[in-house]
């Protein structure tokens, strides 16, 4: 199992950035992964905000952050990043770093197999 800390976040005015990272560890040798962010905000349930492949270059995003927010990796450094720009009080959540089983097509529906522990993302209006 992939183990993932995030960190990075913190707290941002309205139409301001941020980025996240998330550290990962234990992949499988040659194996690739479907790789992304999740979010869920007070009283409300876990969403999917980005998508990676680590394989290629396929991104997916849930359209209320797309040409806002930009998911990308370096598997040299086994790092994951979701770059926010634009920043919503709406955005407001804990955010979760997240990899799927070895080969496991992208997909917000699936049941990630690797979570980390979470970091928490504040934006003011």
């Amino acid at each position: 199992q992939v183990q993932l800390v995030e960190s990075g976040g913190g707290s941002a005015q309205a139409g301001g950035s941020l980025r996240l990272s998330c550290a990962a560890s234990g992949f499988t040798t040659h194996s690739r992964y479907c790789m992304g962010w999740f979010r869920q905000a007070p009283g409300k349930e876990r969403e999917g905000v980005a998508l990676i492949w680590t394989g290629g270059d396929n991104t997916y995003y849930i359209n209320s952050v797309k040409g806002r927010f930009t998911v990308s990796r370096d598997n040299a450094k086994n790092t994951l990043y979701l770059q926010m720009n634009s920043l919503k009080p709406e955005d407001t959540a804990m955010y979760y770093c997240a990899a799927d089983r070895p080969w496991r097509l992208c997909s917000f529906s699936s049941q990630f197999e690797s979570w980390g522990q979470g970091i928490l993302v504040t934006v003011s209006s």
